[in-house]
């Protein structure tokens, strides 16, 4: 038995395999007899990949956001966290993200052993496409954080901010709790003394009250998210500055 930890580094993927900005990152690999490789892939709104067929087949289990699937011949098939969509053996199907919300999924496929690859179709075409009839309201639970102690709430802040790319605000401390999501563009994140982590469109975070932040950098997209500041009587949501 072996574990790894999860890694942190995640690569872009081709523009010739997916449309759009995703995000993979290698779980697991072949090892041994064992043919089993399990990839997270990360899409952004609107990106999907091309139609494509696999020799042994599929299994995708969606873990965050809203996403289609659909194979050849079919309507396309709102997935969301929790649901698992097995393809079969050389089935021609795309899967991505919807164009208003992000999708992560797991990629889990046996590699034949004679090294055949997946084969790669055309482009999807078209917008949108209509859905297979859903429930009409879902609701998923994207963060559940305990504060380390009670906390007065007078109103809630709520800002949207954009920091161009390759920039970042340096060490720094909240005087309150900062919840937030990523809306576009990537962050490099880090809590001091904590490993680092990327956050991309649909992630969400927490940055503790009093706690020092060692990074929130912009990457080369630069990053757009959603912040929420609870506030207590008089106070103002403030970022203090600290030397490294």
């Amino acid at each position: 038995m072996h574990v790894r930890p999860v890694p942190q580094a995640s690569t872009a993927a081709p523009a010739d395999v997916i449309s759009g900005s995703a995000w993979i990152t290698s779980l697991a690999v072949p090892e041994g007899p064992s043919r089993t490789q399990v990839d997270r892939v990360q899409f952004a709104p609107g990106a999907r990949t091309r139609w494509h067929r696999h020799p042994l087949g599929q299994v995708l289990v969606v873990t965050e956001g809203t996403g289609y699937v659909q194979r050849q011949g079919g309507p396309a098939q709102l997935v969301r966290p929790g649901d698992t969509v097995r393809v079969a053996a050389g089935e021609w199907h795309w899967h991505g993200a919807t164009d208003t919300s992000s999708m992560t999924h797991l990629a889990i496929e046996e590699i034949p052993g004679d090294g055949a690859l997946t084969e790669i179709g055309d482009p999807v075409a078209g917008a949108e496409p209509t859905p297979v009839p859903a429930a009409p309201v879902t609701r998923t639970l994207v963060l559940e954080q305990r504060l380390p102690a009670p906390r007065l709430v007078e109103l809630v802040e709520i800002r949207r901010i954009t920091i161009a790319p390759r920039y970042g605000p340096g060490l720094h401390v909240h005087n309150g709790p900062v919840f937030g999501s990523i809306e576009a563009g990537s962050a490099v994140y880090q809590i001091e003394g904590e490993p680092e982590s990327v956050l991309r469109p649909g992630d969400v975070f927490y940055e503790p009250e009093a706690v020092r932040i060692a990074r929130f950098d912009a990457q080369e997209d630069g990053v757009t998210f959603i912040a929420h500041f609870p506030v207590g009587p008089g106070e103002t949501p403030r970022l203090d500055p600290l030397e490294s």
